[in-house]
């Protein structure tokens, strides 16, 4: 039996472009569709967390066409990654970790997403980036998109509704193969595949308000997705052959509320429906025989193109990732009290303690979890991201203390250890903005991740300075021990 982690166990940290660069206006970088959404750093709790406020509308993405505004606008200004990443990579080889994933931005390579050759300037920048991760030690996982597509392809096609933004994309990514295949050790083409059905705008560029049958768009440009997948897949082995390209949902764990059968039923159609037919398409290359069902019952026609069936089967992705941050019950009791989780809002577990944003934290579901993808897929299994979003207080020495955060993290790697030693091939851990980012889903500062902390607040105002929470020290140690030092 496993007793630990591997000896090559990748201990990492993770961000995003779009919530860390900033830059959004320089080195020829083109405007994309994250730098078009609108938060005001004078809204309440409550304002921040309505729907209104945070979806994308005609009206919002028309009049941020039109603006320079960095305030109202936070990743457009992000922590200044795009100028600050060499003194950043000093903290991370600090920390020890030994993968770092980031995703790359399509609008600072192809400016407009249909430019017929590459933004050098952009390229330039991973390049030297990634270099210099390789320099230190420290491995590349690349996420090719993490939400944001050029602008000019909603206008012109209307994102990924065209199969015209499906070759804009693969010209993007056989650029990313050809020109930075050295420097990446492991490929994602689309982070959280299943953001396209529940943050439509972040995942699939759709604007509500601008679609005559919005569901069935949802799914028009998940397909167009899934293909781009496939053939991103077909495109890496061409050109880099052993490459490692994946595939990444965000892991909606859950639980049947009650040993009621209807409950137990619902769960099972929750992880279908949620989770498992993303994966299935991209581990298994075909659309799952229970989806058929669904887009009956939902009205849902999904135009295919000759030879779609063939590309996905033929080029299914290498290992499984995910995101998870929380879980949630599944029951037909349609008063159920609810909670705010990832993307979505969940059915609320009596059982679990809930962060101040309202995701309830469990430990032992990310046991459940990576022992349910790994039976299903067989297939290496990489947790692209986990954390706990909560405020800081600096104290009058500048000292950060964050057991919470410690404590959420000590959790987790101890129910992965459990994974291991169930037998689960764990191949790594990037824990979610181990520096301090905009935070994606409610546009602000002041909901951090990171064990390193970044003066700034909501509205961009700040020094920028970046200094070591308690929980940077924790992480230290727990790298260095290979997950044995937790405490």
């Amino acid at each position: 039996m496993k007793t630990g982690f591997p000896e090559n166990f990748l201990w990492g940290g993770a961000m995003a472009s779009s919530q860390a660069e900033g830059g959004w206006d320089q080195g020829g970088k083109g405007l994309d569709t994250q730098d078009l959404r609108y938060f005001d750093p004078a809204w309440t709790r409550e304002e921040r967390a309505k729907k209104e406020n945070r979806r994308m509308s005609d009206a919002k993405f028309r009049a941020a066409l039109t603006t320079d505004d960095t305030v109202h606008y936070p990743f457009r200004h992000g922590i200044d990654f795009y100028h600050r990443w060499r003194e950043d990579l000093d903290l991370f080889q600090e920390l020890g970790i030994k993968v770092l994933r980031t995703s790359l931005c399509w609008a600072r390579i192809y400016p407009n997403g249909d430019d017929p050759t590459p933004n050098e300037e952009g390229l330039r920048f991973y390049c030297d980036l990634f270099d210099e991760c390789h320099r230190r030690g420290i491995k590349v996982f690349a996420t090719m998109l993490h939400y944001n597509i050029p602008v000019n392809l909603v206008q012109k096609y209307g994102g990924w509704k065209s199969r015209k933004t499906v070759e804009c994309y693969l010209r993007y990514t056989r650029t990313l193969f050809e020109r930075l295949g050295d420097r990446v050790d492991y490929w994602l083409p689309f982070n959280e595949f299943n953001a396209g059905k529940f943050n439509p705008y972040n995942g699939v560029c759709l604007v509500e308000d601008q679609e005559s049958d919005y569901q069935n768009a949802i799914f028009q440009c998940l397909h167009n997705q899934f293909i781009a997948n496939a053939l991103t897949v077909k495109q890496g082995h061409e050109i880099l052959p052993g490459s490692k390209i994946g595939g990444m949902i965000a892991r909606f764990t859950t639980y049947p509320a009650t040993c009621k059968p209807d409950d137990v039923m619902q769960m099972i159609l929750d992880d279908q429906y949620s989770n498992w037919f993303y994966l299935d398409v991209m581990a298994r290359g075909h659309y799952p025989a229970y989806m058929d069902r669904y887009f009956a019952q939902q009205g849902i026609h999904i135009q295919m193109e000759p030879g779609d069936a063939d590309i996905l089967r033929e080029n299914t992705i290498a290992f499984v990732s995910f995101s998870y941050y929380f879980s949630q019950v599944s029951t037909t009791d349609q008063g159920w009290e609810k909670t705010s989780g990832n993307l979505i809002m969940a059915n609320k577990n009596p059982y679990l303690e809930t962060s101040e944003w309202g995701w309830q934290k469990d430990p032992v579901g990310l046991r459940v979890t990576l022992n349910q993808v790994y039976d299903r897929y067989q297939l290496p299994v990489f947790i692209a991201e986990n954390g706990l979003g909560a405020k800081d207080v600096v104290e009058e020495d500048g000292s950060i203390h964050d057991p919470y955060r410690i404590d959420y993290l000590k959790a987790h790697v101890e129910q992965m250890k459990e994974a291991v030693k169930d037998g689960v091939d764990l191949i790594g851990y990037t824990m979610w903005g181990f520096i301090d980012l905009v935070s994606c889903g409610s546009m602000e500062m002041s909901k951090r991740y990171g064990v390193i902390y970044v003066d700034q607040d909501d509205a961009g105002h700040g020094t920028l300075a970046r200094s070591r929470k308690d929980s940077f020290y924790w992480y230290q140690r727990c790298i260095r021990s290979n997950g044995e030092t937790l405490d």
